[in-house]
């Protein structure tokens, strides 16, 4: 019997509809985590997908004793730091890590390695580990999903626990904030000079109020006097008319002049400065 074209017509569309079909929104098995801790101006955070327990014996079955893991589940486990930090006793500088582990019953191997974007332990080069520290397991209530926790921080350092099943892993880390905290006084201090000078250069430009600019000119001068504060006060002094002011200012800042790039492009307009307000152009 001769189908009517609307049944032949259903059988094409209804597969291409139910293809277009969205797939449901449903629960990872192992949902990625992150944690993130600030020690003094140190920030650091982990990445890692997080396993279920689900019945299962974790503790050499499913996670075998003295067999390299990812620590976690899915995409590496990746820790990060925005300064140098003492990892377990190992100094190691800034950056993105992939965290592996070599579980022991006794002792196990916590690792930081330079590779951060492989899949289980198929990538892993022993050459590329920034540390390799070793820390003993410890008994604690049981837990569900594999986490990880800062604990114990202080503005110097921290603690970094791995708890699942029953278990317990922890590595200090220690930062040096004292000298964080003096490195950045010393920039600071280093550059105060800065917003009087850009304060000032600003209102040269715009030609508004420029004894105050002559003010935050010679503020920053206080500071700490450069060529480039020398040069916005002498221009300055040129807009004012104070022309003998402005020729001795310049040459002045002419003297203190560097081999920057930067003193290079506006020594010569300094050159031709100076004639102007002598009169000679």
């Amino acid at each position: 019997m001769k189908q009517p074209w609307w049944a032949l017509a259903a059988l094409v569309i209804t597969p291409s509809l139910a293809l277009a079909q969205p797939a449901p929104a449903l629960p990872d098995a192992s949902p990625r985590a992150r944690i993130e801790q600030k020690v003094g101006l140190t920030q650091m955070w982990v990445d890692y997908g997080s396993p279920g327990q689900k019945g299962r014996t974790v503790w050499g079955e499913l996670v075998p004793y003295g067999e390299l893991w990812r620590t976690g589940a899915n995409k590496n486990t990746v820790i990060h730091f925005d300064r140098d930090v003492t990892f377990g006793g190992v100094q190691v500088p800034a950056g993105a890590y992939g965290l592996l582990t070599i579980p022991g019953e006794d002792t196990w191997t916590v690792i930081l390695n330079e590779q951060t974007e492989a899949w289980g332990t198929g990538g892993y080069d022993e050459a590329k580990d920034a540390a390799r520290v070793t820390a003993p397991p410890a008994d604690v209530p049981g837990r569900e999903r594999m986490t990880f926790i800062f604990s114990d921080t202080t503005p110097s350092q921290t603690r970094l626990d791995l708890e699942w099943a029953g278990l317990r892993v922890s590595v200090p880390i220690e930062v040096d904030t004292k000298a964080h905290v003096q490195a950045e006084i010393d920039n600071a201090t280093r550059l105060a000079w800065v917003p009087h000078e850009r304060s000032a250069r600003y209102l040269l430009d715009e030609r508004r109020d420029l004894e105050q600019a002559l003010s935050y000119a010679e503020q920053s001068i206080a500071i700490q006097e450069n060529w480039r504060n020398l040069w916005v006060k002498a221009r300055i002094l040129g807009a004012l008319g104070q022309k003998r002011a402005a020729i001795k200012t310049t040459q002045k800042a002419k003297e203190r002049g560097d081999d920057s790039g930067a003193f290079q492009f506006y020594g010569p307009q300094m050159d031709e400065a100076i004639d102007r307000w002598k009169g000679k152009s």
